[in-house]
C-alpha cells in the first residue's frame, strides 16, 4: 500500500546528497537514475544507489527509500534491471518512467521475480495515458505518477496547470478506476512557495494523493497543502457523528443531504488527519 504524501528526488550521481535528502522528511526519497543523471554518469549512479540501499538495510533504515530507473525500452533501463536482479538489496519502491504499455510493467516484474518491489509507473505520454488504467491494474503496481514534464514536451505546451488540465483529469480517472493512488508532477518554481501551495491544493481537490518535490524546501508546503484543514476535520467529525446518530441512514445535515457516498469522503478526511498525526 502506498500512503506517502510526498516524494523527493535526489540525483543518483550525487551520493553526497543522499543523507540530506533522506533527512528532509519526505514520505519517499527517490534516488534518480534517469533525468537527473547524465549518460556518462549512469553506471556510477547505479552503483551508488545500490550501495546506499545496502547500507540502509544493514542499519535497518531501508524504509522510505525508492529508486527511479531508466525506461525499460532503453539500454540504460535494461542495465538497471540487470543490476537490480543481481543486487543483494532492493529498495521498497521502484519508479518506472515513460511507461506506455502494461508489457513494460510485466518486464520489470518478470526480471525481478518474487523480489519485485512495489512499482510506480510514470505516465508521461499520450500513449501512456491511453493505457493508464491497464497499467495501473498490473500486479505489483502500488501507485501511478503523472509525469507532467515529459507530457508537456509531448504536447508542446508549458509545464503549467491549465495546459495539462485535461490530461490530469484523464489520469485521475484512470488511477481511480485502477484503485491506486495518484501522484502529481513536481512544481518547478523553486522560489515560488505560493505557486507551489496553490498547485498542490488544486491537485488535492482533483483527487491526487501525493505530490513530488525536487527540493527539500518544497516538502513543508506540500504537506501543509495536502493536509485536511481544521474546518474540514471539524465538519467531517460532526457529520460522521450525526450520521451515526441517525442510524446510518440518509439524513439532513446543515442544509444538505448526508448519505453513504458523502460519508465516505468525510471518513477519508478523518483518515488523512490520522495518518498525518502518526507520520
Amino acid at each position: 500500500m502506498f500512503t506517502a504524501q510526498s516524494l523527493l528526488f535526489v540525483p543518483g550521481h550525487r551520493p553526497d546528497r543522499f543523507g540530506k535528502a533522506i533527512a528532509a522528511g519526505a514520505g519517499v526519497t527517490v534516488i534518480d537514475l534517469e533525468d537527473a543523471v547524465p549518460l556518462a554518469d549512469k553506471v556510477a549512479a547505479r552503483s551508488a544507489a545500490l550501495a546506499e540501499f545496502g547500507a540502509a538495510a544493514e542499519s535497518g533504515a531501508l524504509a522510505g527509500w525508492a529508486l527511479r530507473i531508466n525506461p525499460v525500452t532503453t539500454a540504460a533501463g535494461i542495465a538497471d534491471l540487470a543490476a537490480l536482479g543481481e543486487a543483494a538489496v532492493l529498495p521498497p519502491l521502484l519508479l518506472v518512467p515513460m511507461v506506455e504499455s502494461p508489457v513494460e510493467v510485466r518486464i520489470v516484474a518478470n526480471a525481478l521475480g518474487s523480489r519485485c518491489p512495489g512499482l510506480v509507473p510514470l505516465i508521461e505520454t499520450p500513449a501512456g495515458l491511453r493505457a493508464a488504467h491497464a497499467i495501473g491494474c498490473m500486479r505489483h503496481v502500488v501507485a501511478l505518477m503523472f509525469g507532467g514534464g515529459d507530457f508537456s514536451a509531448e504536447l508542446g505546451v508549458a509545464l503549467a496547470w491549465e495546459p495539462l488540465a485535461v490530461a490530469r483529469g484523464q489520469f485521475i480517472l484512470a488511477a481511480a478506476e485502477a484503485r491506486v493512488p495518484a501522484i502529481d508532477v513536481p512544481f518547478i518554481g523553486l522560489d515560488d512557495p505560493e505557486g507551489l501551495t496553490a498547485e498542490t491544493r488544486r491537485a488535492r481537490a482533483l483527487g491526487f494523493a501525493a505530490k513530488a518535490a525536487i527540493h527539500p524546501a518544497q516538502l513543508a508546503h506540500i504537506h501543509a497543502a495536502l493536509a485536511p484543514t481544521p474546518v474540514e476535520v471539524a465538519e467531517a467529525a460532526e457529520a460522521m457523528a450525526a450520521y451515526a446518530e441517525g442510524g446510518g441512514q440518509a439524513i439532513r445535515f446543515k442544509g444538505r443531504m448526508l448519505e453513504a457516498p458523502i460519508i465516505r469522503r468525510y471518513q477519508a478526511i478523518l483518515d488523512a488527519k490520522d495518518r498525518m498525526h502518526h507520520a
